[in-house]
């Protein structure tokens, strides 16, 4: 089993991947403003707005992960989802992983932002513990795995940084530099 990436990495991962998020989501919301034909976006065009922004997601999400197990933001912090005792993730666990991980982390994100509006701090601080379990649930489980990825039965692990070759010495493979012949041809 390979170790499991500290929480620090995790969140920074999980940092990167909202700006990339933010991308798509910039993206998506172009394209169907021009689908939609425009760019009032009230009533029923916002929650169908909504509802195509969280289909987006979960291809994006579920697209990487059943192709190697990371996103972008995962491959650069070298962090890898997976499946014990499984060869690949399978796509029904990368879905349940997916719901959990919207409905935890996405309501801590969307709580969070609320209390901060509001600018009380006490709200701010109660909304934080409340629903900063799912995130904080790491620190005390005993794999040091998020909520969302222990209920749906998924694994982060560290993944190890390539190892670079260096040719040995002396074999065809060391690269050789050879000085140009003068004009006397010698």
């Amino acid at each position: 089993m390979r170790p499991v990436p500290g929480l620090g990495r995790r969140l920074a991962s999980m940092l990167y991947e909202g700006l990339l998020l933010f991308a798509v989501a910039f993206f998506a919301t172009w394209t169907f403003q021009f689908a939609a034909g425009t760019v009032q976006l009230e009533g029923w065009r916002r929650s169908l707005l909504q509802a195509f922004l969280l289909a987006v997601f979960a291809a994006y999400f579920l697209w990487c992960w059943l192709r190697g197990g990371q996103t972008l933001a995962m491959k650069a912090w070298r962090i890898r989802l997976v499946a014990p005792g499984r060869s690949r993730l399978p796509p029904r666990l990368a879905l349940l992983r997916f719901v959990y991980a919207a409905l935890l982390v996405g309501v801590f994100l969307t709580a969070i932002a609320a209390a901060f509006q509001h600018r009380d701090p006490w709200l701010a601080f109660a909304t934080f513990a409340v629903s900063g379990i799912g995130l904080g649930w790491a620190l005390v489980d005993r794999d040091r795995q998020f909520l969302h990825d222990r209920l749906a039965g998924t694994r982060l692990e560290l993944v190890e940084p390539p190892r670079r070759r260096r040719p040995a010495w002396g074999t065809s493979e060391q690269v050789v530099t050879m000085k140009a012949p003068d004009a006397t041809g010698s």
